[in-house]
């Protein structure tokens, strides 16, 4: 089991445009709503591959209510940890030369108490699972080290764990020695204070980051594919060119498709060749959406997986 945690989740609404330009007018072509957070992704992800997945993901208010909704055929099984102010609503306008905006939420006030009971219902949850999965935003108010503490609670019941998130939470986070850390481009770049340009940089950075305090990275760096580092180990994964239709969430898919790999026993450069070829698969289909196994399966042949360094 690949238990996910989605502590900010998202009602998505999703835009699909004629074109985005600035001082001129577009058309709606067509809009959608989905259960939105980084975690719920990943767990949508990897049902998609026939692997079992737990979702648990925090509920509130009208939003929280049609979020459960959107859930209710999702096929796996979700705890919702529920809370007294709203969800969060964002929103994703995308166009058809695949050029997107996304503007979210910052997501709703949790009380200490309804804090408390989501650390209690992971820690229930924890038996039988292989990995943990810590993903998406702290809302407004959480501690930046919540997150450090759901890794040490996995860590005691030998559960393995990714942590894929931004900011004080990612910082905090390493420092209690997670498994893996996902982290994209920009995200990195906040990690180490410092703009990474070239491959070099890439590498560096990977290496850093498990200097912090991981024992493993993926980070993802778009359509350049994605740099995975464990201790001395740097690999980059460099997929085919594609035509890019909507590359959000394709992050998302990249890790999840990482730690189903990694539980499936797999080795660790397989594991990035897998995560590189679901991301690049997601990115080459239409708005919020995710491959199945078989087209990730297809694009994983054609994933380039090479050691910088051994």
């Amino acid at each position: 089991m690949i238990l996910t945690l989605t502590l900010n989740p998202a009602i998505d609404r999703n835009v699909q445009a004629d074109r985005l330009v600035f001082e001129d007018r577009a058309y709606i072509l067509s809009t959608s709503e989905t259960a939105g957070g980084r975690g719920i992704n990943a767990s949508m992800v990897i049902h998609t591959f026939n692997a079992p997945t737990r979702a648990i993901a925090c509920s509130g208010g009208k939003a929280g209510k049609r979020f459960e909704e959107l859930l209710a055929d999702s096929g796996f099984p979700t705890n919702f940890v529920r809370i007294r102010h709203s969800i969060r609503t964002n929103l994703t306008i995308v166009d058809k030369q695949g050029l997107a905006v996304k503007l979210n939420e910052r997501g709703p006030h949790i009380q200490a108490t309804e804090l408390a009971r989501f650390e209690k219902t992971v820690a229930e949850n924890l038996d039988g699972a292989s990995w943990l999965m810590i993903c998406g935003s702290l809302p407004p108010g959480v501690p930046p080290d919540f997150y450090a503490r759901l890794i040490k609670l996995a860590q005691k019941a030998n559960v393995k764990t990714l942590l894929d998130t931004d900011g004080d939470a990612l910082l905090h986070g390493l420092e209690a020695g997670p498994t893996a850390v996902a982290p994209n481009q920009a995200e990195a770049e906040r990690l180490l204070n410092r703009a990474l340009i070239t491959q070099a940089h890439f590498r560096e950075a990977a290496h850093r980051i498990v200097q912090m305090g991981a024992e493993s990275v993926i980070m993802s760096l778009g359509s350049r594919g994605a740099v995975g580092a464990t201790g001395t180990r740097v690999v980059e994964a460099v997929p085919p060119m594609i035509d890019a239709i909507c590359a959000i969430g394709a992050g998302d898919a990249l890790a999840a498709a990482f730690v189903w790999a990694l539980s499936e026993q797999k080795t660790f450069d397989d594991a990035v060749r897998w995560g590189v070829a679901c991301g690049t698969a997601s990115a080459a289909l239409p708005g919020i959406s995710f491959p199945t196994f078989a087209q990730t399966e297809k694009m994983h042949s054609r994933v380039e997986v090479r050691v910088v360094s051994a």
